[in-house]
């Protein structure tokens, strides 16, 4: 399982290699200090993106990465002996986020991508802190989003209980925008549904009338699927609180975001590999997860169609 990955390592090493050799007495002062930067550039432009999540949520993020940027290779990091971190305190939902990030950045990642709203919540700074790469979050691309397609102001956001008491979405749209009205609503049902793929079932329905029934009357126009998972119960959802409000997931901003920033930084693929279709999960993306890899693998192909190719368990 682990042959593709370890392939793309060594051929970054070779390219380092020749980097250090033409950068050292090859060639003189004048030609080293030009072609030092591009074949940094180039061998970092190269690099997978990093992803992680609590657990298999994540994926939908990294399927709108996949889906924005076909040309790109990714590194997916589940920590599934350790979910959920919704119900866990600040201290250790940071501590488990900067692992995870410095577990992806030693595998030679260009960005990471910070896919719970929990970890993204709680743990962003210290993330930041923690490597040397640069790092995205999905609330504020989230929050962004919701700003800019709310015509009311009213803004719902449905998420974990820890996402919900950090008021993460509230401070980020209230800063966008400090006129909106936020509401704020905890599902933590909606996770282990999405898992077990009862997602279009008339327990999903009956658990969604519980949660979001009163939304329909509360004048909100937008919606913020603020949970990794909630995409997957998106037509359940739909139905209880109505067509006329509008569903904001994440991983559509985050996907954006992180196509400009790549831009920006002159950090993006060189070009698209000639004669080879992009497929989710396919062998040029490597998925590790802490635990339970069979399920995830099983879980996954719900998310994505197909379990993914390269799957290892690791510990962190």
């Amino acid at each position: 399982m682990r042959k593709p990955f370890a392939m793309e390592t060594l051929r970054f090493r070779q390219e380092r290699r020749v980097l250090q050799f033409a950068t050292r007495g090859a060639l003189d002062r004048a030609h080293r200090n030009v072609l030092k930067p591009i074949f940094l550039r180039a061998m970092t432009q190269g690099l997978p993106i990093g992803i992680f999540d609590s657990g298999v949520g994540g994926l939908t993020v990294y399927r709108a990465l996949h889906e924005r940027l076909p040309g790109e290779r990714f590194v997916y990091l589940g920590d599934t002996a350790r979910v959920p971190y919704g119900t866990k305190s600040l201290a250790t939902v940071e501590r488990y986020a900067v692992e995870n990030a410095r577990f992806l950045a030693r595998h030679g990642t260009k960005l990471l991508v910070v896919a719970c709203n929990t970890a993204s919540a709680l743990a962003l700074p210290a993330v930041r802190r923690a490597v040397s790469i640069p790092v995205v979050g999905v609330i504020e691309p989230g929050a962004r989003l919701a700003v800019g397609r709310s015509s009311t102001r009213r803004i719902g956001v449905i998420a974990t209980e820890a996402t919900v008491r950090s008021r993460a979405y509230a401070a980020t749209i209230a800063r966008l925008a400090p006129d909106a009205h936020v509401i704020e609503r905890a599902c933590p049902l909606f996770v282990p549904l999405a898992e077990e793929g009862w997602a279009d079932t008339l327990v999903a329905r009956l658990v969604a009338e519980e949660y979001l029934g009163d939304l329909r009357s509360s004048g909100i126009d937008v919606l913020v699927l603020g949970c990794t998972h909630y995409p997957l119960l998106r037509q359940t959802i739909q139905r209880v609180v109505g067509e006329e409000i509008q569903l904001i997931e994440s991983g559509e901003a985050v996907a954006e975001e992180v196509a400009q920033l790549l831009q920006e930084r002159s950090l993006s693929a060189c070009a698209r590999r000639s004669g080879r279709e992009r497929r989710l999960g396919d062998d040029l993306d490597h998925f590790y997860v802490t635990d339970a890899a069979e399920r995830f693998a099983r879980v996954a192909e719900r998310f994505l169609g197909q379990a993914p190719a390269v799957l290892e368990a690791v510990e962190l």
